[in-house]
């Protein structure tokens, strides 16, 4: 039985809180060998992390992570294919994908052939004209604009079909991350660590980190034949800022190798090196210390708008372009496109959350909503909404000429993209695939009701999960003790993400002094608390504070105590730092 935190088994948010805690005897033996303060120790330990791998977490470094490129399957091909390209100045083609990983794996195959001499094109998918992955038609214009090969990344190890368009005209190489369903397309190359006969065990690695494994298992062959003799090598270290944004984009867990690329790739942003990065920056306002959440929440939402709703490769021009007039030109471009997608966003969420509160009140296992004219390029974001308010699989589709296109999200421990799968060998979806956590579908809109029917029995095991994710809570502290030094010593785990979820802890008895709602929308609260004696005030902040019981109490006037739980954070404003915790839930103490 989980030992409840604090004893809170329902909260404000509808939240049961558990303890998430290691061995203390480990926790405390990286503190006394790292000479750190026991609290980091106890959090290493309660994220797995033993003795011996505790220096490389806090200081992850690529010399001593990442792993001989050749361990992937077809990479030396790949890689010898890639050398001959660029020692006869080859012409080559980059086919890509329209989100944040597509556009950032495209850029740095783009970026790195280029710079090695060879002419390059690229062509990235239209969602509504064309669907994700390679088709022949595109393919074809590659062709017949003088490529002789071809690179797909994030995308094309179940296009055996389209590829065969090009056959005996183009060589071609896939780089790849998506789950396969059987034998690889008959290509020259597929380097994807998530192919059946793959044995690398670099799975959590998105396909930007495909392809810079690639251009380093490419520099070395043309190292090796002497290519570099006279001049200098490109330097790799400078691609790492697309690395980053694609690994914490896709939900790649940070750990491993990804925690070193995503730690260097954050140090090579912050120089503002690349013209479509820095203006993004720029439009988008973000003054904090690059980190995750900048990628996340301010960089990848718009590089992905564009192709969920307008041009499909803009955020590829953007993050390719070395003119920086331009670079603000797309930027705002994309920042006005996001805005746009929020409001479609907006305008379904609404009717898709009522929807699903009905399946969730008559206990279906997976939620499965659809509507006339919803977007396709938006039905994804909606569906993560859905999961994370009912703790549930959820797929949500657009219908339009009879025709249902969709995606779903799931929670963990529940295989929504096997569901997928099945269901399409079942005859019910005209198309469907994915992974555990995520996927695509598309149906005749009559045959709704079998996929729902389907997911509910495939899926029955979620109808036992509770209405609300548990909170998984790391420590708790009176507000005197968020201190910004304790704060720092937090934030040596970072970067936080998937895999390495930024610590929770909960704030005892704080009782809010003021609270007001701030921003544009109202939607965020921002409150000052104290602990029960008095003594130094905090800021906390929560967002997305719809109406509800958890607003209501930051917002009461009565002042009773809280358990509040959240994230602490040094921030920095003006020269000056001080502490902030950030609201998660909260509870009647």
């Amino acid at each position: 039985m989980t030992e409840t935190a604090l004893g809170v088994a329902r909260s404000l948010g509808g939240r049961r809180w558990i303890w998430r805690a290691g061995e203390d005897r480990v926790g405390l033996g990286i503190s006394q060998r790292l000479g750190l303060p026991e609290i980091v120790g106890r959090l290493l330990a309660a994220r797995g992390i033993g003795l011996e791998a505790a220096s490389d977490f806090l200081e992850p470094t690529l010399r001593a992570l990442l792993p001989d490129p050749s361990v992937l399957v077809d990479m030396n091909t790949a890689a010898d294919r890639l050398a001959r390209a660029v020692q006869h100045a080859e012409t080559v083609g980059v086919f890509g994908d329209y989100d944040v990983d597509g556009a950032c794996s495209a850029a740095l195959m783009v970026t790195l052939l280029r710079g090695l001499g060879c002419v390059v094109y690229h062509h990235v998918p239209d969602r509504m004209k064309e669907g994700y992955g390679p088709n022949g038609p595109a393919l074809r214009g590659l062709v017949d604009r003088g490529v002789g090969l071809i690179v797909c990344v994030d995308c094309g190890t179940a296009a055996a079909e389209a590829l065969a368009e090009v056959r005996g005209e183009a060589d071609v190489i896939v780089l790849d991350h998506h789950k396969s369903e059987g034998p690889t397309p008959p290509i020259l190359a597929t380097v994807n660590p998530n192919r059946l006969d793959d044995k690398s065990g670099l799975g959590s690695l998105c396909a930007a980190g495909i392809a810079f494994l690639t251009a380093v298992a490419t520099i070395r062959v043309l190292r090796k034949a002497g290519h570099f003799a006279g001049s200098r090598e490109p330097d790799l270290m400078g691609l790492l800022d697309l690395v980053a944004l694609a690994t914490v984009c896709d939900v790649m867990p940070l750990t491993g190798v990804n925690r070193a690329l995503v730690c260097q790739g954050l140090k090579v942003m912050a120089k503002r090196g690349r013209p479509g990065i820095a203006a993004l920056l720029d439009v988008t306002q973000a003054r904090e210390k690059l980190s995750t959440f900048t990628c996340g929440f301010a960089l990848g939402p718009r590089i992905n708008a564009a192709g969920r709703i307008s041009e499909a490769d803009m955020g590829l021009r953007l993050l390719l372009t070395e003119d920086r007039i331009e670079a603000l030109a797309l930027a705002e471009r994309l920042d006005s496109v996001n805005r746009q997608r929020q409001e479609v966003e907006a305008g379904m969420l609404e009717s898709a959350m009522l929807e699903a509160a009905v399946q969730a009140e008559a206990g279906h296992a997976a939620l499965l909503v659809a509507g006339e004219g919803w977007h396709p390029g938006v039905v994804g974001i909606v569906a993560g909404r859905i999961k994370e308010r009912f703790n549930r699989p959820a797929c949500v589709a657009g219908i339009s000429a009879g025709l249902a296109k969709g995606s779903g999200r799931s929670v963990t421990g529940i295989d929504l993209g096997a569901a997928v799968i099945a269901a399409r060998q079942a005859g019910i979806l005209a198309t469907g695939g994915g992974h555990a956590m995520a996927a695509g579908f598309s149906l005749p809109a009559d045959r709704l009701v079998d996929f729902r029917a389907f997911l509910n029995d495939r899926l029955a095991a979620a109808s036992d999960l509770p209405g609300a994710a548990d909170l998984p809570v790391e420590g708790s502290l009176a507000v005197q003790g968020a201190t910004v030094d304790l704060a720092r010593q937090i934030e040596r785990l970072a970067p936080f993400g998937a895999g390495n979820e930024e610590p929770t802890l909960v704030l005892q008895r704080a009782r809010v002094v003021r609270a007001d709602r701030v921003g544009k929308e109202g939607n965020t609260i921002r409150a000052f608390v104290e602990g029960e004696g008095g003594g130094p005030r905090l800021k906390a902040m929560l967002f997305r504070a719809r109406d509800g019981a958890l607003s209501d109490a930051l917002l009461s006037r009565e002042g009773l105590p809280l358990h509040l739980a959240g994230n602490l954070r040094a921030e920095e404003w003006n020269g000056s730092v001080t502490a902030g915790f950030f609201i998660s839930d909260a509870t009647f103490a």
